[in-house]
């Protein structure tokens, strides 16, 4: 019996050591720098190091002018605030404990050890014989798994499974080989894994790295970009302060020229008021009667408008703009920190896989974009197209409609492309009263109004505006009106040196560059939805434009000097 629970003691034993799992931590990292003993009551300074707290108290107290750091010697210009590392705490309060059980651990090995020492039958200690039969232990019971003598096993085991110790002792060596060999490999399973964390923990560290500098270089863009605009801002407020200051000298020599002359005529009347000859003062006085009756005198230049209104009106366009560029950083940023916590969260949960992080992730980059930057990733659902042959799918026929174009455009045969050449010889506006007189622009035949329509255009020259708009379209008028992007019934993609997109005279500047020369444009007219693309081998986005749509909208073009375009064939390509 004695044996039978030093054998269950082993197993406790074991079963313990199992569970405890080594703790990859030096004895002299958990140590003070000051002391030299254990980190009872660590304290963490800025600098990142730490002691014991009455141990660093003790120095400063000492020292009340020198705060540095006793490890890595950093100054402070005043005495830190010390916070207690609960974590290290915690790790030095288990590593006492380990040690203090493989104390225990080894003595009681060592007595277990005494005890398997076989001893002579004269003396008191353990001999392998049946207390209560004197006989030898050499039968094994497998029903309650004890070591019994023969008389045992015919007397009080009766009707149990009985076998040999050896057999016993090896389908026992050999279950034991198993459960070592699974543990083994759970064990190389989790130190693979620490390792992996470890390595994750490294990645971390250079992502976040990459991804503040990558923050950082989007943000200083943004920040060169609106130094540019308030460089323009100023070239424009210096153009305001010398056109009214030209206004207010010109009127202020007009007036000037008026008060010499008033002057010189104050000066013939007060001659005719002193002369005595009646004669010359009856002749004349009719004329100076007439001159002091009228307004010749009394009319002085009007000023024209305050000079100081344009300084007023760009003053309140900044400060609302101001306002508006305020209210949006906050709400986006805010979106994006709401994002990442969200993020956090599902991660530490461990129900959230690779392609959801993705996701979340995009999703918070296109919030934060707002859906207007001119990389951003794009985050369509599955059921919108994604790749060119997705696209393709609902590819649109359009054709040009010469009756709509300005009269300096020329348009082929085949109604597929268009041209700026200005001619000599115009035809009559009341011939195509449909066309525009002062916008080189033209727009198709057709209007799309199908839930998904695609279509391409190729261009060359240096500025062309790709536009949608509805049929009513002012077509007369030399402003804004008749201009692709520049009111409520038009949407336009301007291409120049940059990409910029406008409505109702709002524009957008993208920070795409652009690259190639053929431009794709998708309409989900249902989803209210309508985006640009570079089209090469893959879909490049530009812009994503969310309006609601409430009549067909008709393809449209402006074209520049020495612009082409030509509407490309997608027949071949479609499904």
């Amino acid at each position: 019996m004695c044996r039978k629970r030093n054998q269950r003691e082993e197993v406790r034993l074991s079963r313990t050591n199992m569970a405890e799992l080594y703790i990859p931590v030096r004895k002299n990292r958990l140590s003070c720098q000051i002391c030299d003993e254990l980190l009872m009551n660590p304290a963490t300074m800025p600098c990142g190091h730490g002691f014991r707290l009455r141990c660093i108290t003790d120095c400063w107290d000492q020292d009340k002018v020198d705060y540095s750091c006793p490890e890595c010697g950093q100054m402070f210009p005043s005495r830190p605030s010390l916070i207690k590392n609960t974590a290290l705490a915690e790790v030095i309060k288990d590593t006492e404990g380990s040690e203090k059980r493989k104390r225990r651990k080894q003595h009681f090995a060592a007595s277990l050890e005494e005890l398997k020492r076989p001893r002579s039958s004269t003396g008191t200690s353990w001999s392998p014989l049946c207390l209560r039969h004197k006989r030898a232990l050499d039968v094994y019971c497998c029903t309650d798994e004890e070591i019994i003598c023969a008389l045992c096993a015919s007397a009080e085991h009766r009707g149990h499974s009985i076998g040999s110790m050896k057999e016993e002792q090896m389908m026992k060596q050999e279950e034991l080989r198993k459960r070592q060999t699974k543990l083994r490999r759970i064990l190389q399973e989790q130190e693979k894994k620490w390792e992996n964390m470890g390595k994750m923990i490294v990645q971390i560290r250079e992502e976040a790295i990459k991804t503040e500098d990558y923050c950082e270089s989007i943000l200083v863009q943004v920040i060169d970009r609106l130094q540019r605009h308030f460089m323009s801002t100023k070239e424009l407020i210096g153009a305001q302060a010398e056109a009214a200051a030209a206004q207010v000298y010109i009127s202020q020599q007009t007036l000037e020229m008026k008060m010499e002359e008033m002057k010189k005529r104050d000066a013939q009347l007060d001659c005719l008021a002193q002369t005595e000859s009646s004669v010359y003062f009856l002749q004349e006085w009719p004329r100076v009667r007439r001159l002091c009756d009228g307004d010749h005198f009394q009319r002085l230049p009007k000023g024209s408008e305050d000079p100081l209104l344009p300084f007023q009106v760009t003053k309140r366009a900044v400060e609302q703009l101001g306002r508006h560029l305020e209210e949006f950083c906050d709400k986006e940023f805010a979106s994006i920190s709401s994002t990442a916590d969200r993020e956090e969260q599902m991660g530490s949960d461990g129900e959230t896989d690779e392609d959801d992080v993705q996701l979340i992730c995009e999703a918070s980059v296109s919030r934060s974009l707002g859906l207007s930057g001119g990389n951003r990733i794009r985050t369509e659902s599955a059921e919108e197209p994604q790749t060119r042959e997705e696209f393709l799918q609902y590819a649109c026929e359009l054709s040009l409609d010469p009756e709509t174009a300005h009269q300096d455009l020329k348009i082929s045969e085949g109604e597929k492309e268009v041209i700026l050449s200005p001619q000599t010889c115009k035809i009559p506006v009341t011939r195509y009263p449909q066309r525009f007189i002062h916008r080189r622009q033209v727009l198709c035949r057709e209007g799309l109004q199908a839930e998904r329509c695609y279509y391409e255009i190729e261009m060359k020259g240096d500025k062309a505006e790709i536009a949608l708009a509805y049929k009513g379209l002012d077509r007369k008028s030399c402003t804004s009106k008749s201009a692709f992007g520049g009111n409520a019934k038009s949407w336009s993609l301007d291409r120049s040196k940059t990409y910029s997109v406008s409505h109702m005279s709002n524009s957008v500047q993208l920070t795409t560059l652009p690259c190639h020369h053929r431009i794709g444009v998708y309409l989900n007219f249902k989803a209210g939805t309508l985006s640009f693309y570079e089209v090469l081998d893959s879909m490049k986005f530009l812009y994503k434009v969310e309006a609601k749509f409430t009549e067909p909208l008709y393809p449209g073009f402006w074209l520049g000097e020495k612009c082409y375009i030509r509407i490309c064939d997608l027949k071949q390509h479609r499904l």
